[in-house]
């Protein structure tokens, strides 16, 4: 591969291990996001994109429910957070009914997928979360549960009468429904970082315990990085290298892995961390390409289109991403004008962003097959 596909000459090496399929290392990283050259390494990205997938470009029909804002826990960067105690006044919880009725609406309107995850709430019982498993899948027979974080899965570990392991944890939610589990609650893998932020949350430790036996036991999961707040570049190379260590290890000798990698760049409004700017529209560009390019092993990069804006998600499919998420319809983590309540595209709209981008719109399902129905609109 000619060095002039970027302009800055110090990616030389860079350039010549992608060209190579070499895997790049943590000074690589570093001096991919250095770097200026933004439209060098979005090339740089693309073609590893192209490569693992040329032009299709994948979108889901999906729904997210949030069950709770109550939690626990007292993270900086979360808006989305209230106290049970009742220093918020739009705090709630929904029923296990409320939940089933979203998930059947979503269903019955042609969703495959349905992502379900909530606060830690301190009350609600073990029972509630297996129930919602449970009638979700009686009344949504063919549904994709994709559901609980780390975080949530450590938490119901702790609740459960008698106290249960997180394997026992994941194997009854298993018996009830539960298919696969989103990544949220990774933040960076960095104990400053942790101390500063949300030092009373499970740090990389937990997190990695949980998605490690539920990848022994053949549930697949998703990974995330939440970055632009406190962490400075280095942290975020090296949280991405120890996710692709452990991808390593489950492609190695586990029935479960990473489906994909889902950075998302934090948005202040609202958080204890309001008065710093979040990441430019260039860093998260930058980010998602170094993604791309540093997770040689992850088959899949997503931009969150709720959280980087479908204009910017759209661009980032020539920056090495490869999957929009989906229809998505009410997403409650972030607050303000930022995404907080409804946020809903239609399958018409995502395949036209994936066609305007130059690439060719491939409805998947939760594990990235090509979902049976391309004709939806």
């Amino acid at each position: 591969m000619a060095v002039n596909v970027v302009s800055d000459k110090s990616l030389a090496p860079v350039v010549d291990k992608v060209a190579g399929q070499q895997r790049l290392d943590l000074a690589d990283g570093v001096g991919l996001y250095r770097s200026g050259d933004i439209h060098g390494i979005g090339v740089l990205a693309d073609m590893v994109r192209r490569r693992m997938h040329g032009r299709r470009a994948y979108y889901n029909v999906n729904r997210h429910i949030n069950y709770t804002n109550y939690c626990v826990l007292r993270c900086k960067f979360c808006s989305f957070r209230r106290s049970h105690a009742g220093d918020g006044q739009d705090g709630y919880e929904l029923s296990v009914a409320e939940v089933v009725e979203q998930a059947r609406q979503a269903y019955e309107a042609g969703a495959t997928e349905v992502h379900i995850v909530g606060g830690l709430h301190p009350k609600l019982p073990f029972e509630y979360y297996l129930e919602m498993c449970r009638s979700v899948r009686s009344a949504c027979p063919r549904i994709h549960i994709k559901a609980f974080t780390a975080i949530e899965i450590i938490h119901l570990a702790r609740i459960a009468r008698p106290r249960l392991s997180i394997r026992e944890v994941l194997e009854r939610l298993r018996e009830e429904g539960l298919d696969s589990l989103p990544g949220g609650g990774a933040e960076i893998f960095d104990q400053r970082v942790h101390d500063e932020v949300y030092r009373n949350k499970v740090g990389a430790e937990g997190w990695f315990d949980v998605h490690r036996t539920a990848h022994e036991l053949g549930i697949c999961s998703n990974a995330t990085m939440l970055f632009g707040h406190v962490e400075g570049i280095e942290q975020r190379i090296r949280h991405l290298l120890a996710l692709r260590d452990e991808q390593d290890r489950s492609l190695s000798g586990r029935a479960g892995r990473f489906n994909c990698m889902v950075p998302l760049p934090f948005l202040p409004a609202g958080s204890e961390l309001s008065h710093l700017p979040g990441p430019s529209g260039v860093e998260q560009l930058k980010t998602l390409a170094i993604c791309r390019l540093m997770l040689d092993n992850f088959a899949h990069i997503k931009a969150f289109w709720v959280m980087f804006s479908p204009k910017l998600a759209q661009v980032s499919l020539s920056w090495g991403v490869d999957d929009l998420d989906g229809t998505v319809l009410q997403y409650q983590i972030v607050d303000g004008d930022q995404s907080r309540g409804a946020a809903v595209l239609t399958v018409e709209q995502l395949r036209r962003m994936i066609t305007e981008a130059g690439f060719e719109p491939v409805e998947r399902d939760s594990l990235y097959r090509a979902a049976a129905c391309q004709d939806r609109t």
